[in-house]
């Protein structure tokens, strides 16, 4: 059995990601409690991982990766035949034999032999825990016996019960456009509570009757703001499943008609988004912020609150502008990029820059 998860850890709240620079023990390896594992760094310090337990540990990652908080780098297990797969970046997956996991599910060789006995699809099942039966038998439990709303207005799933799904949830009532099938959340433990007035109808297990019921629309509630990969696995995962996204605008906020919002996006209470703007495909415009004419944010990128974007400003795919951030004119901030709150930006950003709260960035080295 799995007896240890190894993950990476907050070295500094302002850089939610590190970079693997040292791996210091080869995959299927015997290890001692203590022993060092891997070294990780960010642009503040390095820093070493241990083993929590004794047992044979299980790679994960490859050396010079980025890497985000809480991903997880290897798995130590009792015994070095573990009984489960998963997926590598850039190495070759464990065979397990038989049927394999959909996607990148963590499932114990019991749980699967159960899930499959009970005809339940293992693609349903959530990707950031290890899957044992004992979850297995608490998701064979979910009452399936769903109803929905009595409407004539097109029907809506949000995803996500936190605190980005709530105003995702009250910019939905708000627009009055869709009625509210209710709420899908992968914690087992608020199935059947509600959240703002709207039931918590159960986990990821009930996509394909919502589907079947009618419910084409959905709305992703996972703001992702740590690990931007969540919230990307959440629409791709509701995609796959049928649902489309809606683009939705709070009633508070001001969109010029000349701009362009597509699919998927979200854009909160008292943002600005100005003249011939394009907001690509489930990009997010959070409270406050300003995007000024002939801007391009790219798709799954986060403008967080008070941000401040001057005109011809060009964000690239899956970035994160942090609160309050301002930008000079017609610069480029690239793809993959993370951007501290406070921080202001006096020049182009290259992919895959992390730049610290509160820096000045002038694009010369040492800077952020």
């Amino acid at each position: 059995m799995i007896i240890s998860e190894i993950t990476v850890p907050l070295l500094n709240a302002n850089e939610p990601e590190a970079r693997l620079v040292g791996v210091h023990v080869r995959d299927g390896q015997a290890v001692k409690k203590g022993e060092r594992l891997f070294t990780i760094e960010t642009t503040k310090a390095a820093s070493e991982i241990l083993a929590e337990e004794a047992g044979f540990v299980r790679i994960l990652k490859v050396e010079g990766a980025t890497i985000t908080v809480g991903e997880m780098i290897a798995v130590i297990s009792e015994n070095a035949e573990e009984l489960f797969e998963i997926k590598k970046d850039g190495l070759p997956s464990t065979p397990t034999g038989g049927k394999a996991p959909a996607g990148n599910i963590r499932i114990t060789k019991p749980a699967r032999a159960l899930a499959d006995s009970l005809g339940l699809d293992p693609g349903q099942l959530p990707t950031d825990q290890l899957i044992t039966e004992e979850i297995i038998r608490r998701f064979a439990k979910i009452n399936l016996d769903v109803s929905l709303p009595l409407s004539d207005r097109p029907y809506i799933l949000v995803y996500g019960a936190g605190g980005h799904a709530k105003s995702v949830t009250e910019m939905v009532l708000q627009q009055e456009n869709y009625a509210i099938s209710g709420i899908v959340d992968d914690d087992l433990n608020l199935t059947g509570k509600k959240v703002l007035g709207i039931p918590v109808l159960g986990t990821r297990v009930l996509l394909p009757q919502l589907i079947a019921m009618g419910v084409k629309l959905a709305a992703n509630g996972v703001g992702g703001i740590l690990d931007i990969n969540v919230r990307i696995k959440i629409f791709e995962m509701l995609e796959s499943a049928g649902f489309s996204f809606p683009a939705l605008v709070h009633n508070c906020a001001f969109v010029e008609p000349s701009a362009k919002v597509e699919q998927g996006v979200q854009v909160f209470a008292n943002a600005y988004v100005g003249s011939e703007v394009i907001l690509e495909s489930r990009c997010m415009i959070n409270t406050n912020a300003v995007v000024s004419h002939d801007c391009i944010i790219g798709p799954y990128s986060h403008i967080a609150p008070g941000a401040l974007l001057a005109g011809h400003v060009h964000v690239g795919t899956r970035t994160l502008v942090g609160m309050g951030v301002t930008t000079t004119i017609g610069m480029r901030i690239g793809d993959w990029v993370r951007i501290g709150n406070g921080a202001i930006l006096l020049a182009d950003v290259p992919d895959r820059t992390i730049i610290q709260a509160g820096r000045f960035w002038t694009g010369k080295a040492g800077q952020a």
